[in-house]
């Protein structure tokens, strides 16, 4: 059984690392979007210092969304994913394989350049640790919540139109306690260990349901 996740994990990383695949283009498009946004708002530092860490997730969770609709579209296209369906292992550790590739190649990238595009939003070295914690713990919660509407639109020859209308409600409450817990380490009225704690726990949550519902979703797809 651990063979052949292992496999599927590093089955799913090559085909993110190919020209095209979602981990660059969220790179990409999660710089575009850090970049053009101080334009916008024009050379205030001050303003871009506060604001920064809402930039930062909301990017991150735009950016997340980037090649979730090929998440199982593509296996289900090629028939790979009948097979996994009648495989030996569970379809829940299945979805937790392709959905810790899918985070490895772009919750994980996004989360390390995150003090480096700070730069670009003025943000100081304490500020820019505190994204970066943030994005890395809250950043699986994006994936598998996302999972969800993938599994649910894997079947659907356009399902990409609409995964963003179904998961980026479920995706608030990330938004907020990380945003929250970002701002707290920078002198918020919180102190920053609860809703950093709290966005952990919105991860492990999403983590596990997100494996149930997608794993249900697909079996009813098939």
């Amino acid at each position: 059984m651990m063979a052949a996740l292992g496999a599927l994990l590093v089955r799913d990383l090559k085909l993110a690392a190919r020209v095209g695949g979602s981990g660059l283009l969220g790179v990409v498009f999660f710089l575009m979007l850090v970049t053009l946004i101080p334009f916008a708002l024009g050379p205030d530092l001050n303003l871009l210092s506060r604001i920064g860490p809402a930039i930062l997730w909301i990017a991150a969770v735009l950016a997340t969304l980037i090649g979730l609709d090929r998440l199982f579209q593509g296996d289900e296209e090629d028939g790979s994913l009948d097979l996994m369906r009648m495989s030996h292992v569970p379809l829940e550790l299945v979805v937790i394989v392709k959905g810790l590739a899918h985070w490895l190649t772009t919750g994980f990238p996004l989360a390390l350049l995150s003090p480096l595009f700070g730069l670009l939003l003025a943000q100081e070295p304490d500020a820019m640790l505190a994204v970066m914690a943030t994005l890395m713990v809250g950043t699986p919660a994006l994936t598998f919540i996302g999972g969800i509407g993938a599994a649910l639109t894997a079947s659907l020859p356009r399902g990409g139109l609409i995964l963003g209308v179904l998961v980026l409600p479920l995706m608030i409450p990330t938004l907020i306690f990380g945003v929250s817990a970002a701002q707290a380490a920078i002198g918020g009225t919180v102190p920053f260990l609860t809703p950093f704690l709290v966005l952990a726990a919105l991860s492990l949550v999403a983590i596990v349901t997100g494996a149930v519902a997608s794993a249900a979703a697909l079996r009813g797809g098939g």
